[in-house]
């Protein structure tokens, strides 16, 4: 009896253990408004589109992200990022994220310190119109891109990512909303 006691407790013990493991890691929390600070926005006009994409903490705590998407004068793109941080992401991470959107289509991209121009690892993801969504994005699902091309043999090492964002490029003009409640890396079982 006291041995089936002691390897119960033991066999609790480690169960206890195993369960205070985090599988997930808040990268992104919006709870004050300095949490702006770690954000900017990158729209068209840096090549002579006229899109208009702004953002701020809203009253509820999420980060919301709005405006104008425009296809005049060669336009089309308003995005968001953040300014560089270090992840510490791994292979077989996932990234997280509660959104709530509009109906269209964004893309969560993930920035490298490269050289190249324009360049982003993009993974597209579809909103519910006003409806809040968990969406999850396994790291390897990810691809290179640049001036919105697939670039081929560039595969994405997750130690270097130092950058997120979202992009809305879905060639329909009009307004467009989306509010962030947190990102999160969901982390692989290695």
């Amino acid at each position: 009896m006291y041995r089936t006691t002691l390897f119960l407790t033991a066999l609790m013990s480690v169960n206890s253990i195993a369960d205070t493991t985090p599988s997930k890691r808040v990268l992104f929390s919006f709870n004050d408004a300095e949490s702006a600070d770690q954000w900017q926005t990158v729209n068209d006009g840096v090549m002579g589109g006229r899109s208009d994409g702004r953002f701020r903490i809203n009253q509820y705590k999420n980060l919301e992200f709005f405006g104008n998407l425009s296809l005049a004068n060669n336009g089309g793109f308003a995005s968001l990022r953040s300014r560089g941080a270090a992840f510490n992401l791994k292979s077989g991470d996932s990234i997280s994220a509660r959104v709530r959107g509009d109906g269209r289509e964004y893309t969560l991209n993930l920035y490298t310190p490269a050289r190249r121009m324009a360049f982003s690892y993009r993974a597209t993801f579809q909103t519910k119109k006003d409806e809040w969504i968990e969406l999850t994005v396994p790291l390897s699902r990810f691809v290179a891109t640049s001036f919105g091309r697939v670039v081929s043999n560039s595969p994405l090492n997750p130690e270097q990512v130092s950058g997120i964002g979202v992009l809305l490029g879905d060639k329909k003009p009009g307004p467009f909303k989306l509010e962030i409640d947190s990102i999160s890396v969901k982390l692989s079982n290695d």
